[in-house]
């Protein structure tokens, strides 16, 4: 839906509390009386927008090359390889929309908490069966869980989001996407 599309756009370059309905709703080319036949409010929308980022991004991470290899270790690098090649460009076109949303209103609107809870945990679920099995297969008797590694990687991406939007651009995060790929790596090895 192209009034999602463009909240979407707009948080991500500006932020929930700078988003405007009336500049979404010309960025989608509908009027703000259309805006609202569909949406009762900013909040609504956001919520919304929520879960069309996950599924827009969800189909953008079922079809990605990090599934092709045959070892499950092999796989989690690959996606971390992944998220730091798609680290390109202005921060508004790689940053987390969820994580966005997050950042400004987990103490003031639990609904967008909520919502963008909903769908950084939902990204994190794709990766707990290849770091299940990357554990089963390399590290069986680690004593850490597959969820929280899985968690952990979504914690370090946002935080690298958080850098690329305070340096102004995508170095510095696809270094923290770097020592993370490194954590792993070194976390795999130390534990067998």
């Amino acid at each position: 839906m192209r009034i999602l599309d463009a909240a979407i756009a707009s948080v991500r370059e500006k932020g929930y509390a700078a988003t405007r309905v009336d500049e979404v709703a010309a960025a989608a080319g509908v009027t703000k009386g259309g805006f609202f036949h569909h949406f009762a409010s900013k909040e609504e929308m956001a919520v919304a927008a929520a879960e069309r980022w996950s599924e827009t991004t969800g189909k953008l991470f079922r079809s990605a090359p990090y599934h092709l290899p045959d070892d499950p270790l092999e796989r989690v690098l690959a996606y971390i390889d992944f998220r730091r090649e798609i680290m390109t460009g202005k921060t508004n076109e790689f940053t987390c929309y969820a994580g966005t949303l997050a950042q400004e209103a987990h103490l003031t609107a639990s609904n967008l908490r909520d919502a963008a809870r909903a769908s950084i945990f939902e990204h994190a679920e794709t990766l707990i069966d290849d770091i299940a099995a990357a554990k089963a297969k390399h590290c069986p008797n680690a004593n850490w869980t597959a969820e929280s590694l899985a968690l952990h990687t979504q914690a370090v991406l946002q935080g690298a989001f958080i850098v690329a939007k305070a340096d102004g651009g995508p170095e510095r995060a696809r270094e923290s996407v770097d020592h993370l790929k490194r954590y792993i790596e070194l976390l795999f090895n130390q534990t067998n």
